[in-house]
């Protein structure tokens, strides 16, 4: 399990997150929710060991993160961010064996064992085709792809470190692709989750995306948790009104019987903008 415990972060000075608790559990896909400036990609962060909390602590499987090092906590925890930028221009068979950076010695290259697991998250993404191209020619949908091949790399241990909850977290994984590519996307994070016991985490602005995919949800507005849980319990139209100030129907798709979100006014103080337009065309 990875817990936040009363965890509390800001940038010089300026608090972002203010006593926030979440548990994400072993095997677990949650999605992270919350308008601009609520303070997902910092909680992210914090969940990945990549900040240290102000106030409060973050444990994977009842450790702190700073007690397990550096090297040891990215065997087991990945992260995926919202855009991949290289100063290089690397092969996509390179991308992925840097996922292997962890499990190397200092100044050890990698050998035939770790060109194997890497070959093999290839294929695991449906990348394997890609191995040869250079990752600037990718598509948005064949980069994420490649970039989650090269985060699955970090898991694969051959000894006993590699142990214990494998936590994915992947930040807007679907900001810059098309319908084609989030459908895509969404299947593949499903089958890393269920067929290789990946524990996933995804901070998104896209709240049907969210509902489509995850278990539970965790919803931020100003730095604190307004509401936590199993999907259909927390994405109502009164937490979206308390999150986003927008009026919305939820309801369950006839077809797919996916939980769907229609946004369908922003709500200023319980007054919908929709309302008050439609009184604004009856006066006239």
């Amino acid at each position: 399990m990875l817990r936040a415990e009363g965890v509390s972060f800001g940038y010089d000075r300026r608090p972002v997150l203010r006593d926030v608790a979440v548990s994400i559990p072993g095997g677990g896909l949650v999605g992270v929710l919350g308008p601009n400036g609520s303070g997902k990609t910092t909680l992210l962060k914090l969940l990945a060991g990549l900040l240290v909390p102000d106030a409060g602590g973050v444990t994977l499987d009842g450790r702190p993160l700073q007690a397990l090092g550096r090297a040891a906590l990215a065997r087991r925890v990945a992260v995926v961010p919202q855009e991949t930028e290289l100063a290089f221009d690397y092969t996509v068979l390179e991308i992925v064996l840097m996922g292997r950076y962890p499990h190397l010695r200092p100044f050890e290259l990698e050998g035939p064992a770790d060109l194997a697991i890497a070959r093999r998250m290839l294929a695991s993404t449906g990348t394997a085709d890609l191995e040869s191209r250079s990752f600037r020619t990718l598509s948005g949908g064949e980069k994420q792809r490649v970039v989650i091949a090269s985060a699955l790399a970090q898991f694969e241990s051959d000894d006993a470190t590699g142990g214990g909850t494998r936590v994915l977290l992947l930040d807007e994984p679907t900001s810059s692709l098309d319908l084609a590519y989030q459908l895509e996307t969404a299947a593949l994070v499903r089958r890393l989750n269920r067929e290789r016991d990946t524990t996933v985490v995804v901070c998104t602005h896209d709240l049907n995306f969210a509902a489509g995919l995850c278990h539970e949800l965790v919803l931020l507005r100003d730095g604190a948790v307004v509401a936590a849980g199993p999907t259909d319990a927390v994405l109502t139209p009164t937490t979206i009104a308390r999150v986003y100030d927008v009026e919305a129907d939820v309801h369950r798709h006839s077809r797919s019987r996916q939980l769907t979100v229609v946004p369908l006014a922003v709500d200023h103080g319980g007054r919908s903008q929709v309302t008050g337009d439609r009184r604004q065309e009856g006066a006239r």
